[in-house]
């Protein structure tokens, strides 16, 4: 049986960050950046409420794979933590990105490497 991996990726976004200073738009933290396939990794993501704010794009992409969810945010009265699985990652180098977008601009971002190695087949 294959071991599932779990991480949790915080990704923060803070009212400066949304105004766009540069290096403090979103910070990641994952535990660990190593997994065995097939890989299940939570990700949270704290984005800051804020009235500009419309969704959040979270993505997992790799060089065999991509994947992506959308979680629309209702301003400032969402909640600040989001959480999301990617199940099944097979083996590869990924890079996790979190966006919080308004009606037209990315308003902050993140990015985080993540591997995946092989089930040793």
């Amino acid at each position: 049986m294959k071991a599932r991996t779990f991480a949790v990726v915080i990704a923060l976004l803070t009212t400066a960050a949304l105004r766009g200073i540069a290096g403090e738009v979103v910070e990641i933290r994952l535990r660990g950046r190593y997994f065995s396939e097939p890989a299940t990794v939570q990700v949270t993501v704290a984005v800051e409420p804020d009235a500009a704010n419309r969704f959040l794009r979270i993505e997992a992409d790799g060089d065999r794979m991509y994947r992506s969810t959308e979680v629309e945010l209702s301003g400032l009265t969402d909640k600040r933590l989001h959480t999301i699985e990617f199940k099944n990652l097979p083996a590869g180098e990924y890079e996790l990105r979190a966006e919080v977008f308004s009606k037209d601009k990315v308003r902050g971002m993140a990015s985080q490497e993540l591997v995946v190695s092989g089930g040793g087949r």
